[in-house]
Order: C-alpha cells, then sequence, then structure tokens
C-alpha cells in the first residue's frame, strides 16, 4: 500500500505489474468503489486529479443520510439509496462517523403542497420506506415551535439522519490504503490509450503512465470528459450549483428536524438541517450552469436563501452567519444515476451520481464490483478489510477535549487550538500522522474542524498553519 502525492508513478511495466482495476476520483463514491475492490486480492490504483479525496461535490453537500423515500420507484438511485442508507448507518457505528437520526418533516406550504403529501406518502412505501405519516399543523407547531407561520401540515419521514460529509471519504479511503490499495494523488490523467484484448489500458498522467487491466470512471463533474478519453458520449453533465448557509452554533435550539420542501424539478429544494457539529445549515440554491469550476457564492443565491429562510424559520435570521459555502453536484438531464458497464472495454462509468451519492455510496461501491465481475473481472476469494476508527467530529459524541482520561494520559488533548470549535493540539497531531494526512489548512479543516468555526480561522490561524507547517514536532 501506499500513498504518493509527487514524483513519478510507481512502475506498472514489467510482467505483472499493471493494476488489476484503477478507480479515477477520489470523492466519496470513488474512495468506497476502492474500499469494496480491497476486499480481494487484487493490485488497485485509486487516482486522484486533487491534492487530497474528497475535493470536489463531496465537500460541499447537504450532508443528509437519505432514506430514498422521493426517490424514482424502481430506479438505480432508489436500490442503491436504499441499500446504502443501510450499510452506511452500519458502517458508521462501527468506524465511529457520527450520525444523528434527527427525521425529517417534509412541511407543505400551500394546499397544493398539502395535497401532494399523500403522493409523496405513496411514493415513499413504493420504495420500501413505510414509516411516513401525515402530521397535523397543530402536531407540526408542537414539535417545531420556531417553524414560520402559513404550514398547513407535513409529512414525517423517520429514518432521515444528519452525517459527516468529511469523514466518510476518509474513513473509506483510510480502509482502503490500509488494505493494499495504491492512493495517487495530484495525478490528473491527461489521456486513455485503450488496451486491445489481453493488453491493458494505459493511463497517461502528468506524473507518468500507469497500466491497468480494468478501470472505472468515479469522476464526478467530469465523468462526461474522462468518458470521452475512452470514446463514450453517452450524457452530459451540467454543473448544478447549490449555495449553502451555515449558522451560529446558537441556532442549534431553533430546530429539532431536517425540515424538507416539498421536491420540485430542479431537486430537493431549500431545507434546514441541524449538522452534526452542532450548527444550522440553510440550502441549497440550485443553479443550472456551464462552468465546473464555478463555486462561488453570490449575492443573488445567498438573498434567495434567506428570503427562503425566513418563511421557513423567521428567527434563524437573526442568528450570526459562520459560514457560507457552494458546491456543484452532477446533473445529467436524467431522473437516475448514469452506471454503465463497457465488458468490451473492461470499463465502468459511475456518472450522475447527484446529491444522494453520500447515502448510495457504499451500494455503489458494492454494484461496481459486480459489474466489473460481469466485464471479465476475476476478484477472487474475499477477504477481511483492516479496522479503521475515525476521531469524531460530532457534537453529540464524546470529543477529546472533554475526555479527562485521555487528557490525562495525553496532555495534548487537552491543549486547545482552536477554541470555537473546541479542536485540540493532539487531534491535529494525530490528522497531520494518518494514513491520508491533509495536504492543505483545508484538508486539516476537514480532518479536525479547526478553523471551520465562528471566526473562521481570526484566531487560530496562525497557530493551525504553524502547526500543519512544523507537521507538529
Amino acid at each position: 500500500m501506499s500513498v504518493t502525492r509527487r514524483g513519478i508513478l510507481p512502475d506498472t511495466s514489467g510482467p505483472g505489474g499493471a493494476y488489476d482495476v484503477t478507480v479515477v476520483g477520489a470523492g466519496v463514491v470513488g474512495c468506497a468503489i476502492a474500499r469494496e475492490l480491497a476486499r480481494y486480492p487484487l493490485r488497485v490504483a485509486l487516482v486522484e486529479a486533487s491534492g487530497d479525496i474528497g475535493e470536489g461535490s463531496s465537500k460541499a453537500n447537504t450532508a443528509i443520510l437519505h432514506t430514498g423515500f422521493d426517490a424514482v420507484p424502481g430506479s438505480l438511485e432508489a436500490r442503491m439509496v436504499r441499500e446504502g442508507g443501510r450499510l452506511l448507518a452500519a458502517y458508521a457505528e462501527e468506524t465511529g462517523i457520527p450520525v444523528e437520526p434527527v427525521g425529517a418533516l417534509l412541511v407543505a406550504w400551500d394546499e397544493e403542497q398539502l395535497a401532494t403529501l399523500p403522493r409523496l406518502a405513496d411514493k415513499a412505501g413504493r420504495n420500501g420506506h413505510h414509516g411516513t405519516r401525515p402530521v397535523s399543523a397543530a402536531e407540526l407547531y408542537a414539535r417545531e415551535p420556531h417553524l414560520g407561520a402559513g404550514a398547513l401540515g407535513a409529512l414525517e419521514v423517520p429514518g432521515e439522519s444528519v452525517v459527516c460529509p468529511w469523514t466518510t471519504p476518509l474513513a473509506y479511503v483510510t480502509q482502503a490504503v490500509r488494505s493494499g490499495v495504491d492512493l495517487h494523488l495530484d495525478c490528473p490523467v491527461e489521456k486513455v490509450r485503450p488496451g486491445g484484448p489481453g493488453e491493458p489500458h494505459l493511463l497517461v498522467t502528468r506524473r507518468g503512465v500507469l497500466r491497468t487491466r480494468f478501470l472505472v470512471n468515479a469522476c464526478g463533474l467530469y465523468a462526461d470528459a474522462f468518458d470521452a478519453l475512452l470514446g463514450r458520449k453517452d450524457f452530459t453533465v451540467t454543473p448544478r450549483r447549490g449555495q449553502l448557509v451555515v449558522f451560529d452554533k446558537f441556532a442549534r435550539e431553533l430546530v429539532r428536524h431536517i425540515l424538507l420542501p416539498v421536491p420540485g424539478a430542479l431537486g430537493k429544494g431549500v431545507l434546514i438541517a441541524p449538522t452534526v457539529y452542532g450548527n444550522v445549515m440553510l440550502g441549497p440554491t440550485a443553479e443550472d450552469l456551464t462552468d465546473k469550476t464555478a463555486t462561488g457564492s453570490t449575492a443573488e443565491g445567498l438573498a434567495a436563501l434567506r428570503e427562503q429562510g425566513r418563511r421557513i424559520l423567521p428567527e434563524l435570521l437573526d442568528e450570526e452567519v459562520t459560514a457560507v459555502y457552494a458546491g456543484l453536484r452532477a446533473a445529467t438531464g436524467s431522473e437516475d444515476y448514469r452506471v454503465t458497464a463497457h465488458p468490451e472495454l473492461r470499463y465502468v462509468t459511475v456518472g450522475g451520481i447527484r446529491s444522494t451519492g453520500l447515502t448510495a455510496s457504499l451500494a455503489l461501491g458494492r454494484h461496481t464490483v459486480e459489474l466489473l465481475a460481469e466485464a471479465g473481472l476475476e476478484p477472487g476469494a474475499e477477504r477481511p478489510l483492516a479496522r479503521v476508527r475515525m476521531p469524531n467530529l460530532g457534537e453529540a459524541f464524546p470529543r477529546p477535549y472533554r475526555d479527562a482520561g485521555l487528557i490525562a494520559r495525553d496532555p495534548a488533548y487537552g491543549t486547545v487550538v482552536c477554541h470555537c470549535e473546541r479542536v485540540t493540539l493532539g487531534e491535529i497531531r494525530d490528522a497531520l500522522a494518518s494514513t491520508v494526512p491533509p495536504a492543505s489548512l483545508d484538508g486539516l479543516r476537514r480532518r479536525t474542524r479547526a478553523r471551520a468555526g465562528r471566526c473562521q480561522g481570526f484566531s487560530c490561524g496562525a497557530a493551525v498553519r504553524s502547526l500543519f507547517e512544523e507537521g507538529v514536532r
């Protein structure tokens, strides 16, 4: 196993030197696929253009563990979300990924939306989710007393949860690397020369040539562009921007559930949800763009969010804003994922994975390995994965700064560096020495929450940067 970020790639030109499978794209889905492949005696590579895992859509989403109640019945997405939600809930408990099962309320604000709720309940039933039930306006306001005036009722969706979107792909890739997968970062693929019968594919990257027998496209926003490198033009990815606002922890008492809107044509709509970090989130917008790098927030988008947020939870707009951010999800004009095997190319495309990709990731990993087997891969006998336990970033679970026993054994866990998020020296040290260490201050924030609080690094930024640059000697 290895993690590389610079230099020439390992030589794969000799006999038996080619990788059995290479996964391109280390977002949450690519990491899940690599983890699943690590179960087998295969030589596997995970290749990522960026300097860290989870740098695309995976780092900027609504962080909801979905039930799939409103997916298109019979679709691949519906099946993957249903199976993936079950798998991820169990995996989170096993590995320490913070999850809070707060449940959701789908709120109707007019008669038309109210009339839609029974159809959504029926849709949920067809997706295997039979726990939904109607909630009267009186019960709704009893359960969410800070809700804005005028709601007519709701559909309760038990089982919807909030999850840590940063720790999840990190857990997958940590387990994959410890189980033998090679992770190559800062390694954008520029060309693909498909191999003929019995010959490996050649991936030409900025760090050299990589040879592989089978290939998986998990490139997210760039899945269509990678398809084109192999002569496929099956779909086009349209980047759909979602802007979000994160409110201070003092806002957390204002909301008890995920407050969902009735879904529209462009997605699930604007919601308000608690986060596992103790904040409250408002968003996302849904803006179809042409620029796959347009992750900036706009005055118009934030104003629209505030207007909708004021209707849903008026008091929320009186609270301090901790951060705003925007993410891009891969819209393809289809209501389903674009997952296709090309046996003649020994190639699988896992594309069009939209906002439910976090939930569906483990199921997509299993499904991809099945497709590879159908395309001719002989994975061999399954073997146990290396066990992992991730550092907790959730407020509802024990944090090191409050653990007297841990601090007694190692005082670094009692030395708070980031006071807004109560991140300790010990946590920063551990992150920098981890299996897949951060390559940037942003990567360190996703591993520890340092600089993610109300001051956004104003107070702790210099100290955190110094620790990062020195590696906590």
